[in-house]
Order: C-alpha cells, then structure tokens, then sequence
C-alpha cells in the first residue's frame, strides 16, 4: 500500500484502490467468474463516518414501469440489491473530506432468479487527502456538473434556467453572483480552491508581489482581488481579435470587451505601465498567477482553467500550484520576456527547449514555452508517449476537432488501431474515429450529448453558450513506473505551438498520472453513460416502446438493464465480454485491478 494506491486478494478476486483529486477509482477482478456472478457491491465508510454506506447504482434487475422511463441518471439503487456490473467504478464523494476512505467490496451472485447471496468480501483504505505533493505541487479539477443530474437535484431552487453565471461572457463584471449559496464553490471543486487561495495569501502578505498571464478574464471576484493588490500587480491580457461571419470585428481587443474593461481596472489600481495587452503572434494563451517575494518567483498557479465564469464553474478544466521556486523561476523568466517583449519571444532561449526540473523526492517536471519556431519542439514527445504507450493512453482534449494535422492528430488517429487501451474525451469529436477495432467505444464529446440525449438529460441545464469540455491533458501508461502526463494550456495543435503564448509541462510521476487518468474515466463514463441512455431511448421510439400512462410496459433495455445470469436469463452473463483476448473491455479490466 501507498499512499495513493491499495490492492488486495482473497480467493481469485482481486480489489484495487486508486486516489484521484478528492475521488477514488475501484478497480475488480475475478479469477474465475462463477456462472451466477451478477456484480460487485460497493459500501465506504468515510471519515469519522460511524458505519459503511452503500454506493448507489443507475440501473437495476427490472422495474415497474419501462427501463428508459425508470433509469434516469440517479444513482438510486442500493448495490447490494443492483450490483455494479463493471469491473471498475469510481466513487466522487458528495462532500469531500480529508483522511482514509474504507471501502468493502462483496461479489454478489444469484444462485435462484430474484435471489441474491453475498460472496467474498475485501475491505481496504486509501486516504483521498486534498494536497498531491505537500510542499511542492498541488493539483485539482474543476466539477464539470452543470449538466447534470447531481445538479439539478442539489440546487433545484435555480432550474429550470439557472442564472448563476452571465448571458455572455462579457458581461461578467457586471453580473452579480448569486448570494448565500456555495454553488460556485461546489462547482468549481478543487480548481476554484486554488484559484482563491492563491489570491486571498498573496492579498493578505504585503511583501508579495503577482504577475498574472490571463486570456479570458470576466469573474469579478477574481478581478476585484487582483484589483485590490494595487501596485504589487503585473499583468498581461490578451488583446487578440477576429472577425465574425459579417465582417464584425470580435474578441478581447474590443473596447466593450470584458477583458479590455477588466484591464482598464488594473491600470487604474496597479498604474498603467504595469498592465499591457498583447497576443504574441495569435494568443496570450497562459492563465498564470507568479508569486513574487523580493522581486523572486517562488509559487506559481498554471493549467487550463481560464479566469472566468465558465472557466471555473461550466468546464471541465484543471489547475495546479507549484510551491515551488525552481518551477516558478521559469514562469517567472517567461513572463518578464514577453512583459519585455513579446512579439520577439519565440527567438527568447526561454522558447528555444524544454526546461527539466528535478528536485530529490519530488516529481520531475519538463516544461516547454511557446511561441517557438517549430511545433515538433513541444509536440514530439507528446505524440511519442502515446505511440510508445505499451498498457494505457487517456486524454481530454478540448479543441481535438481542430487539430486538422500535426504528430498530435497523427499519433490520435492510430492509437484507435492500436492494441492499447485508451479512452478520449473532446468538447466535439470532429473527423476522429470514435470506435476502436473491436467494436467499441474510444471517444466521447459533449456536443453529442446535447445533439442526442433523451429525458432527463434533455430537462438539464446545458450551462449556457460555449463549450463544456476544456482539459487540454494526455495520460500515458499511468499504471506503470513510467506514467508520465502532459498537461497546461496548450491546445495541443501546430498553429498554437507556433503563434500562441502556452505553457506545455510533462510530469513524470504515477501519483500525478493517476489523478488525470481518473479525471479522464470520470468524464468518459459520465457522457458514455448518457450514449447509452440515447441509444437505448432510440431503440425504444423503433419499437414502439414510448413510455405513455396507460399503455403496456415496453421490453425493458439491455443496455439500461442489468443481467441476470445465464441459466436464469438464456442471455450471456454481463460479464463474459471482459474476457474476450485482446478486446478494449478485457484490457479495461486488467489495467484498473492489477
């Protein structure tokens, strides 16, 4: 046992334990499935919890009414009555607490139809403490659930319409939050943790100083602390703008802009040579905040989530904190770069190579900058770890759709050939095959979702205009000594390597691999979940299996359904596929368990 994995046998079934951010992945394992074997029940004990609590399930055997009016989305069925028939599940704790979760997992079989009997048990614990590295680096994830049932059971008192965030982004600093609720800081989770902190120290110590590195910019809150910092504040914001279908000139260089009218706010608190707009040769990309004491970098928050409303609230994002000067040092060279000169920065010897810090008992760190001259300077060894990846490759990536060439989209295209098992997560497929050889499923987007999903889904809030899924990470082999992840706020594409300011880091490190291999199974399983509700509501309307008062009871859905065993039900056992050589879903099983 470590400190962020435990694993444990008795009689051919194997159970482990995988620490995320404030989530636990459980992955099983049976040697030798008995024919009655229906699933695992799941019960935790958390902190200073008296006793266990059974984890819920979606689906269960059979219900009283048809499977896609009864299954929707709630985890309601008790897993000792509706096991989980995956070999893996993870459980994100409501209310997060620091300290060791026990878990107990119990294979469940049913030896009579109807009846269920409870067979090996294991228990054991890993602690799902907040902070990844003390000392050093912390991680964490926003929510993501806006549109989701948990939502809309948790703040009922704000549907159907929610209006917790503005119409539009550029009405953010203006727009007033709601009051006497945690809704934000529930949604942004971990994310708006460090976010916050990290502003709330460097307000409270006068000897620190920040540079901020900010792309979108309209959550007054934010603004409102970076305002209030005064003269120990530098910041650049982009300035970058397009034009529209009509010719109209659009983006952060508008006068009306939220970033143009949060930037007049910092000149007016901070002095207007401390404040400057540029875009590189595209975008000012980074979200960065540097903590300076004595005029040296000694803390630094980077990653994907923008400072924003969606960015903390809507999207799927992430954000780590370096406490660390050697880290910090090197954002801190990139920024008086570009503060100095920002159009000449890709020729800066910042931009030039990547950047290794290595520190004793730490995690490695590689950090690359661009703009630079070529994108293979960053991109290479991206698209090398996912070709050389021999168990594992897990990846959200936001704008994977316009990624039209380069090695990235090279190396995207054959892993869904490749024996390897993956899973990919993207704001919007695009051109990407989304099966893989065996038939399965290799990439999910949530503009599928809101293009195909049935009730309940179709009653959610979809969290306003723009888009959901904004994770810009790659996972190799994160079960193995060599786990490394590439992640910051690159959008992994050639054009942004070359034109952009970005932050690209790869960190070789398990513990870190692990929490973003898990963030990538959470949000593959949550939108898979809903493919499958879809599909099975489309496969209702063909048989004429529409759910109405009065008329009889549609057969019920495998896919929403959970089987019985094979005797019972003359179907093959849920679990038989799993053990099929060489598919996804066996590689899905072993890769979680050992």
């Amino acid at each position: 046992m470590s400190d962020f994995e435990n694993r444990d046998s008795k009689r051919g079934f194997s159970v482990k334990l995988w620490r995320g951010e404030r989530m636990c992945l459980l992955g099983f394992d049976v040697l030798a499935p008995e024919d009655d074997l229906v699933g695992f029940a799941i019960e935790v004990k958390a902190p200073g919890a008296a006793d266990f609590a059974q984890l819920p399930n979606r689906l269960a055997f059979s219900y009283d009414k048809p499977a896609t009016a009864a299954v929707d989305g709630a985890r309601k069925f008790p897993s000792k009555e509706a096991p989980f028939q995956k070999f893996r599940w993870i459980d994100f704790p409501f209310e997060p607490k620091k300290g060791t979760y026990t878990y107990r997992a119990t294979k469940m079989h049913m030896p009579r139809d109807g009846v269920l009997k409870a067979g090996t048990q294991l228990e054991l614990g890993v602690s799902l403490d907040p902070v990844t590295y003390d000392g050093f680096v912390d991680v964490g994830f926003t929510r993501n659930f806006a549109s989701s049932q948990a939502f809309r059971e948790r703040y009922k008192q704000f549907m159907p319409k929610p209006k917790i965030i503005p119409a539009t982004a550029d009405a953010g600093l203006e727009f007033a939050k709601v009051a006497d609720s945690d809704v934000y800081d529930w949604l942004g989770f971990e994310a708006y943790d460090l976010v916050f902190d990290f502003l709330d120290r460097a307000l409270a110590d006068p000897s620190i100083e920040l540079d901020v590195f900010a792309y979108d910019l309209n959550e007054r809150d934010i603004v409102d602390r970076l305002t209030r910092l005064g003269p120990r504040l530098r910041a650049i914001v982009d300035d970058s703008t397009s034009k529209d279908k009509k010719g109209k000139v659009t983006g952060h260089g508008t006068a009306e802009s939220a970033e143009s009218r949060a930037s007049e706010m910092l000149a007016a608190s901070a002095g207007q040579d401390r404040v400057k707009r540029l875009h590189f040769q595209g975008l000012q990309h980074h979200k960065v905040f540097i903590a300076r004491r004595n005029g040296q970098p000694f803390e630094v928050l980077c990653g994907s989530t923008n400072f924003t409303f969606r960015g903390l609230y809507i999207q799927a994002n992430n954000a780590l904190v370096f406490r660390s000067p050697e880290v910090a040092g090197l954002f801190g060279r990139v920024f008086e770069a570009a503060f100095r000169d920002a159009k000449g920065f890709k020729n800066d010897p910042t931009a030039a190579k990547w950047h290794v810090v290595s520190l004793p008992g730490r995690p490695e760190v590689h950090l690359c900058f661009s703009p630079h001259g070529g994108a293979g300077l960053s991109l290479t060894p991206v698209a090398a770890a996912v070709e050389q990846a021999t168990s594992s490759v897990l990846y959200s990536v936001a704008f994977l759709n316009q990624i039209k060439s380069g090695a990235t989209k090279q190396a995207f295209d054959r892993l869904m050939t490749k024996p390897v098992f993956s899973y990919g997560i993207s704001d919007e497929a695009g051109q990407l095959e989304v099966k893989k050889p065996d038939g399965s499923r290799g990439l999910v987007d949530f503009a599928f979702l809101g293009r195909n999903a049935p009730e309940p889904f179709k009653s959610e809030w979809e969290g306003g205009k723009g888009i959901n899924i904004h994770h810009k990470f790659v996972v190799a082999d994160f079960s193995l000594p060599s786990a490394k992840v590439f992640t910051g706020s690159s959008n992994l594409s050639p054009s942004g390597e070359t034109g952009n300011g970005d932050h690209l880091m790869m960190i070789a490190d398990r513990k870190i691999a692990i929490a973003y291999a898990i963030e990538a199974v959470r949000i593959f399983d949550h939108l898979h979940f809903r493919v499958h509700m879809s599909e099975a509501a489309e496969a209702g309307k063909k048989a004429g299996a529409k759910p109405k008062a009065g008329t009889p009871a549609a057969p019920a859905s495998d896919k929403l359904t959970l089987r019985k065993p094979r005797a019972i039900s003359g179907k093959p056992a849920w679990f038989e596929r799993y053990y099929v050589a060489g598919s996804q879903i066996e590689k899905d099983r072993k890769v979680f368990s050992e």
